[in-house]
């Protein structure tokens, strides 16, 4: 394998998930793939990186008071168990379709960020936050997601911040911050389970591992310093080409 190719990978991929609220393992596997890395382990490596990548990239968000608690606690407490039963309905259920369909998702999630209005000036209000109304709606996008993240074998961040913005109207800063919290939960168990069926390459995860760390750290510095409609639509750009990418290229 090439090994200064994985830790480039983990550098970029640190730095993006960092920087647009990712837990970053959706666009590492089939970047790894292309590098030599066999498949079951470009799927299964990315997971256990996340945990710490993530986590470093979110203490630059909880500095500046970006975190919004409720919606973590919500999505953690819901997210978990579904992911759980979205790993198990992979005995029945095939991850083409969901890849393609989740694909075309991110691409038109990025489309609304980006043609829509600023996500500051849409952002919900207090009164709003508090209903019944969000509340149910926080409860589906934690299941969705956490069931996607069990069916893909990833995170889940790559949809979190997105429907977070797209569904609650959150704002971006916070959404990106929570999508890293969650991300980093929603990948313990997708670690676990990989672990003891022996699909994680220790030495790829230690590569990958040193250089996403700290570029996720960097990336998160940039986000929470940039102007938030730049960072806005900078965002909708990057749901849009990962998604057609992933959309024209496959996985």
């Amino acid at each position: 394998m090439d090994w200064v190719a994985i830790a480039a990978i983990g550098a970029a991929v640190g730095f993006l998930a960092g920087m647009f609220g990712k837990g970053g393992s959706a666009i590492a596997t089939p970047l790894l793939h292309a590098v030599g890395v066999p498949a079951i382990v470009s799927v299964a490596a990315p997971l256990p990186a996340t945990i710490p990548s993530t986590l470093v990239a979110f203490s630059a968000y909880w500095r500046r008071d970006l975190v919004d608690r409720q919606v973590l606690r919500w999505s953690v407490g819901i997210g978990v168990p579904a992911t759980v039963v979205g790993a198990l309905a992979t005995l029945w259920i095939g991850g083409g379709p969901l890849v393609t369909a989740t694909d075309v998702v991110v691409a038109v999630l990025g489309l609304r960020i980006l043609l829509g209005p600023d996500a500051a000036d849409d952002a919900i209000g207090d009164a709003e936050r508090d209903s019944l109304g969000f509340r149910i709606r926080l409860g589906l996008v934690s299941a969705v997601v956490g069931l996607a993240a069990g069916l893909l074998a990833n995170s889940g961040g790559f949809l979190l911040a997105p429907l977070y913005i797209a569904v609650l109207r959150m704002p971006l800063k916070p959404a990106f911050a929570c999508s890293l919290a969650v991300a980093a939960a929603l990948a313990v168990p997708g670690t676990i389970v990989h672990a003891a069926l022996g699909h994680i390459d220790w030495a790829v995860v230690a590569v990958f591992g040193l250089t996403s760390v700290p570029f996720s750290y960097w990336g998160a510095r940039v986000a929470v310093r940039s102007d938030a409609r730049w960072l806005g639509r900078a965002y909708g750009v990057a749901l849009v080409v990962l998604g057609v990418g992933f959309l024209v290229f496959g996985r």
